[in-house]
């Protein structure tokens, strides 16, 4: 630890000492690069992202493969106030920006983060981890997002972009081998068909490993990979003001059900409220209900009872089809995707078969936006929008609580509280929106913004609650609503110079309400819950210095949450129970710094920090009072860094890169439990390469948390069975790679 704060120490050091050197020469000094400009698409049309009056970071393709950003989850950390976790293999991304996300794993629950790949929203959890591969950019647009991406991105929305094909044949390969037998092959070629009509690009991905956790029972190891996709695109200009492009992806992860860590937390078997003291966890005077003991603190070993599988297949297709009529243009972006999953997981991680989970679950979204939006920069810009989606899914989940116990009567089962506890459920989600928003210059520095949209979700709810097998009805909830909303935003932006600007807004954000889709024996537990509404308000100024060699961008935020939709879990003998419902309000601030430099040629470095107080405010459920309480994976304080060099020698051009990624303490359960918190963790990776034949060619060796650092990503209580598991992410990793690109 000691180790990685000297490195935060450094590069803040760096960059001030290069910025302080730098601004003794003359701006016409060329010894330095410049930072670079980046073009994104925040607001539906390309831009320079210093000319965005929003809290955006853009994460370049070359940033992704440098720092080996092979899954979703991997993003975290990369930009300020991001973090993601999960609880499976192949699924379910819990997304928080500035502390706003959804603890949630069932299906029917809409992410607070709003996921679009190539101008889709995604939907489905079950559909947001397999295509990342084969990235131009990753845009991760902080605080509600309410006018130009609509509901359900209260916190934010993080736009994946795929690499499109050129008029140039090329190609590029990237193969690993690592700890763990670990294989990671991606590449892709890009073909021109018809000289500036007709290309098209293929790429794939294959990611294996023997993954990193040991079952003492058996031997095996378990945590692993297992996942191949493709993609295809077409980049269609029949015409001069015609442009289309077609993506398709398909994909499977076979990989292991996530094993976790079972920390037994009773001081008697059976007595569900003999809890040990937190000096004993990790000793074999704790235990659980079952009587299973852990003595070993090692959160890399278990006894599993079970191995199982965590499958999801996903076939996703996007369509943007831009007809430019000279002063505007209109564009579809058409989309649908497909997702299926069979999850068999040991949910209490023990020899001991207490609770085991089977996550079953496909769905289908069909969706359509319409826009007619203004070109170039003229005074008036505008965008003018309509959008529709068709949402199908389908569950058929079930608990397995304490098979050994069950008796041969199904009845009984149920009666005690033992047995297959099932929930299958249909939902049905219709959206309508329609939305604009205008800029206008009212002088050559000053822009006012306005924006409004109105949004609408139909959904249709049908959900049974059962055991035994489907033998024991326990009750049937059928519902229907529409949620409705406005939602929208007023900013100004002011440029000082060319190179600085500031700018404030407010944002008006909804996310959707809905019905409970996780397991319950209540009917009052389904719902339906409340819309979700934020009133957000920032400030924030973009800047470049020193001749474009030095870029620093600051912004300050406040929200106050209406509504705000929470998971929870509560003791409900001989259960824990699950309830997702509103708290009455939260209070969100903070402040957000980005800096990045290039003290000389060949030589960039980023330090970008964050400070964040997120809190309920009189929140109470099912008798438990949260008011005062810390948001869960809301860290005061997140930092990243990083420095990427190069350097020419007569042998090849020698290339490096370290990054850092450090967060204080966390929460991970809405109590705010002592036992529940994971304490300051930071996490440095590395790699060192030469390339050759004019770069066409790069060999190296890479590492990932080198300091093999605690990785702990999520804690689930599960106190009225004696336990709480972890979910953790893999130790030190390394290994060698090769990149070629023709």
């Amino acid at each position: 630890m000691k180790r990685t704060f000297g490195i935060t120490i450094s590069l803040a050091a760096l960059a001030v000492a290069q910025s302080a050197a730098a601004q003794d020469q003359s701006a016409a000094n060329t010894g330095a690069a410049q930072v670079q400009d980046v073009i994104v698409t925040a607001q539906k049309r390309s831009e320079r992202l210093q000319d965005v009056p929003i809290a955006v970071t853009a994460i370049t393709a070359e940033t992704i493969q440098n720092r080996r950003t092979l899954d979703l989850v991997d993003l975290s950390n990369q930009a300020p106030g991001l973090q993601i976790k999960s609880d499976d293999n192949g699924a379910n991304p819990r997304i928080f920006i500035r502390g706003v996300g959804v603890n949630d794993f069932n299906p029917a629950t809409n992410s607070a983060v709003g996921i679009y790949a190539d101008g889709v929203y995604v939907a489905s959890p079950l559909a947001q981890r397999l295509a990342f591969f084969d990235l131009q950019q990753v845009e991760v647009l902080r605080g509600p997002q309410g006018t130009l991406y609509g509901r359900n991105t209260t916190g934010g929305a993080i736009n994946v972009t795929s690499k499109l094909p050129g008029n140039e044949m090329e190609a590029d390969l990237s193969a690993e081998y690592g700890r763990f037998n670990s294989v990671n092959v991606q590449g892709g070629a890009s073909v021109p068909l018809i000289a500036d009509k007709l290309s098209v690009r293929i790429a794939g991905l294959y990611q294996r490993d023997d993954g990193y956790t040991l079952n003492r029972l058996t031997g095996h190891y378990g945590n692993n990979t297992n996942r191949w996709a493709v993609r295809g695109t077409v980049h269609f200009t029949p015409s001069a003001n015609v442009t289309d492009n077609l993506v398709v992806s398909t994909g499977r992860s076979t990989g292991g059900s996530i094993w976790a860590y079972n920390r037994p937390l009773l001081t008697e078997p059976y007595q569900s409220d003999s809890f040990c003291a937190p000096a004993l966890y990790g000793t074999a005077q704790c235990m659980t209900f079952m009587g299973y003991t852990n003595p070993s603190k090692n959160l890399y070993q278990g006894d599993y009872s079970f191995e199982g599988k965590d499958r999801v297949n996903l076939l996703t297709v996007s369509n943007t089809l831009t007809i430019d009529l000279g002063a505007a243009s209109i564009v579809s972006v058409t989309g649908y995707q497909h997702a299926s999953r069979n999850d068999q997981e040991d949910t209490d991680a023990s020899p001991i078969p207490t609770i085991t989970a089977s996550y079953i679950a496909r769905q289908n979204t069909f969706s359509q936006e319409l826009r007619l939006q203004s070109n170039g920069h003229t005074p008036l810009r505008y965008v003018i929008g309509a959008y529709y989606a068709h949402d199908y899914l389908n569950n058929n989940s079930a608990y397995n609580v304490l098979p050994l116990l069950a008796s041969d009567d199904p009845v009984a089962d149920a009666g005690q509280g033992i047995g297959v506890f099932g929930w299958p459920l249909m939902q049905k989600v219709d959206s309508y929106a329609a939305f604009g928003q205008l800029d206008y210059d009212l002088t050559a520095r000053l822009t006012l913004t306005g924006g409004l949209r109105y949004s609408a979700d139909h959904k249709d709810f049908h959900y049974v609650s059962e055991a035994a097998n489907g033998l024991v009805p326990i009750f049937t909830y059928d519902g229907a609503k529409t949620f409705s909303s406005f939602t929208g935003k007023v900013g100004v932006q002011y440029r000082l110079t060319p190179s600085a600007n500031i700018y404030a807004s407010y944002n008006r954000g909804a996310k959707s309400g809905g019905f409970f889709s996780g397991q319950a024996t209540d009917p009052a537990d389904i719902g339906p819950y409340k819309d979700e509404t934020v009133n957000a308000y920032e400030v924030g100024a973009k800047t470049d210095w020193l001749n474009h060699t030095l870029r620093a961008n600051i912004s300050a935020f406040y929200y106050d949450y209406k509504n705000l939709q929470v998971y929870t879990t509560v003791i409900d003998p001989p259960f824990t129970r699950q309830l997702f419902t509103n708290a009455s309000a939260a209070r969100i601030y903070g402040g957000e710094l980005e800096l990045q430099a290039t003290p000389t040629r060949g030589l960039t470095v980023s330090l970008n920090t964050a400070y964040l107080n997120a809190t309920y405010r009189d929140f109470k459920s099912a008798g438990n009072d949260y008011s005062g309480n810390t948001l869960p994976s809301a860290p005061k304080v997140s930092v990243q860094g990083a420095v990427d060099w190069q350097h020419e020698t007569p042998l090849g051009t020698l290339v490096a890169n370290t990054s850092l990624s450090f967060r204080s303490k966390v929460f991970f359960d809405t109590s705010n439990d002592a036992r529940l918190t994971d304490q300051a963790r930071a996490f440095v990776d590395a790699r060192l390469g030469i390339r050759v034949a004019r770069d066409r060619l790069e060999i190296g060796v890479w590492g990932k948390n080198v300091f093999n650092e605690t990785n702990i990503s999520d804690m689930t209580p599960i106190p009225t069975l004696g336990f709480d598991v972890f979910s953790v992410g893999p130790p030190r990793t390394y290994g060698l790679y090769l990149k070629a690109r023709y």
